[in-house]
């Protein structure tokens, strides 16, 4: 099972990276675990300077934007 992280306060482009990233994951049939990280803490503590970012098993994978649908599939890959 895949977890995945949106890192963001919220904002309209983090829920459109969340739906991104759950649609991608329907359609590849991945299971998957989403967790929406708010505290700026939190978000700090994985590097990431700017939002959304999205963290795949632990690790950074996307920041500062929202991926196309098929680069999220890619980025599940």
């Amino acid at each position: 099972m895949k977890k995945l992280q949106v890192l963001g306060s919220g904002c309209p482009k983090c829920k459109k990276l969340a739906e991104t990233m759950e649609l991608a994951a329907k359609e590849l049939s991945v299971p998957y675990e989403m967790e929406k990280v708010t505290e700026i803490d939190q978000i700090l503590s994985f590097g990431v300077a700017m939002t959304p970012a999205l963290v795949i098993d632990g690790r950074v994978a996307l920041s500062g934007r929202v991926p196309s649908p098929d680069e999220a599939k890619i980025l599940l890959g």
